[in-house]
């Protein structure tokens, strides 16, 4: 958090949040592929069947959950997420949103703009929500709204985000007189917009395996985020205005460890650091009480799903996502492309990993609150990230390398270590298959083995 430990270089005035952009689904994609099989058993999703038991527990104390509502509720919303890839390809352009509720995120809810598509949202075992406004119509008001804010000032201002559950852009400002003057200057109709009028403004959490404290050039302390690797280099990944390129590490031993290989902030809140020989990059992040949650990978989680955070400050702690492709004005800047959620964060805890059962889902940014009285944490998105970067995560099955380029004559076909969002369509095999939810591809997650992730068409 800025003014707390702060470093006195500029590093002490970087903050970087990254953006993480629902992809539009590919014209191509509004027709209809054929019929799903009919909802995808959750043992088939990745990581679903066998949930650390510290996140079980985390989820417990802090959504008020039984141990069997736990379970039931991390299994469900894997299973959901499949369900909601394979509409939002069938459905395309009117495609408006979807997300999990209730106490076991048992209720997947599907947004649509035309009432036509209810039963094909029935079918899949969710609840159909008609709106005014499909997903993409929405973006194109928030990115108005982005636009705006790099040049008028957002003090006042200091969150925007789509609302899928609302069917609206939503802007969290100090008064309603604030919000009119930022929608006015981004010239979006007033019926566009939600307004959310709140005392908080988002401050990074500036401070700082996953989860683990690092230190930066002996002045400023955050949190690592997620192992990751770039050809046979190992690091780790973690938020951008923790340091910026050049910055040296040491760990939370005090020994020499790394330097800041790559870093973005404001605009997005990313960066990577690259390790000595001393080092050894593993697929764990602290959970409750010291023991180790092991990452498999890095799928997407929907709005309403149940997050948990790892922090060298605060520690573990779980909540849920509110809101992806939210933007942020800090004081240092605005940061577009985060995820909003209800788990609390305090200074220090900067950069630490967010994961959803076992996948990972970004590193920690900024946030309003703390761990005492509750509050409001962003994230920065993983697979931006690693796309950003180039950098393969490493879970309990990736190994050390470069992920496949994403651009080159062979980018058609299936390949470990890209990163895909839902919609794009591969070969492999000899079949074709469209994504259903943003991960990034593990070895062992060949399309034809994962009908969690890829549809085949």
């Amino acid at each position: 958090m800025v003014g707390r430990h702060a470093a006195r270089s500029r590093r002490a005035a970087l903050t970087a949040l990254g953006a993480l952009v629902l992809t539009a689904v590919p014209a191509a994609a509004s027709a209809a592929p054929p019929p799903a099989p009919g909802p995808v058993s959750a043992a088939r999703t990745p990581g679903a069947g066998k949930p650390p038991a510290q996140v079980l527990s985390a989820m417990q104390r802090d959504l008020g959950l039984t141990p069997a509502q736990a379970s039931a509720r991390l299994v469900n919303e894997a299973e959901a997420g499949t369900r909601a890839g394979m509409l939002r390809n069938t459905l395309g352009d009117r495609f408006a949103g979807a997300w999990v509720s209730g106490a076991t995120s048992a209720e997947l809810t599907v947004a649509t703009t035309d009432a036509a598509d209810t039963a094909a949202i029935e079918a899949q075992g969710a609840e159909a929500a008609v709106v005014d406004k499909g997903l993409a119509e929405l973006r194109s008001v928030k990115e108005k709204l982005d636009a705006a804010a790099a040049r008028a000032g957002t003090h006042e201002t200091p969150v925007w985000f789509v609302d899928v559950r609302t069917n609206r852009v939503v802007v969290q400002a100090t008064s309603e007189s604030a919000a009119a003057d930022f929608v006015g200057a981004a010239g979006v109709e007033d019926q566009d917009v939600g307004v959310r009028v709140s005392a908080d403004r988002p401050r990074v959490f500036k401070d700082l395996v996953g989860g683990d404290a690092y230190y930066i050039d002996g002045q400023a302390r955050c949190s690592i985020g997620f192992s990751v690797t770039k050809d046979q280099q190992q690091g780790f990944a973690t938020a951008g205005h923790c340091g910026e390129p050049g910055a040296t590490t040491t760990g939370a031993d005090e020994t020499d460890q790394g330097t800041f290989q790559a870093s973005t902030f404001p605009g997005k809140d990313m960066a990577w650091v690259g390790v000595n020989a001393d080092w050894t990059a593993t697929p764990d992040i602290n959970g409750e009480g010291g023991q180790k949650v092991q990452i498999d990978g890095s799928v997407e989680a929907l709005v309403g799903a149940s997050v948990c955070r790892s922090g060298s400050t605060t520690g573990w702690h779980c909540g849920t996502v509110q809101q992806h492709d939210t933007s942020v004005s800090y004081p240092q800047g605005t940061v577009d492309g985060l995820t909003q959620t209800t788990v609390c964060a305090e200074p220090g805890d900067s950069g630490g990993p967010f994961v959803a059962g076992t996948q990972a889902q970004g590193t920690t940014s900024g946030g309003s609150g703390d761990c005492t009285n509750g509050g409001t944490t962003f994230y920065q998105p993983i697979n931006p990230l690693l796309s950003d970067f180039a950098l393969t995560l490493r879970t309990t099955s990736a190994e050390a390398g470069t992920p496949a380029p994403q651009d080159n004559a062979a980018a058609d076909a299936w390949a470990a270590g890209r990163v895909y969002d839902v919609g794009a369509t591969v070969s492999h095999a000899g079949q074709r298959y469209r994504c259903l939810q943003n991960h990034q591809a593990q070895g062992v997650w060949s399309p034809e083995a994962t009908p969690a992730l890829w549809q085949r068409v």
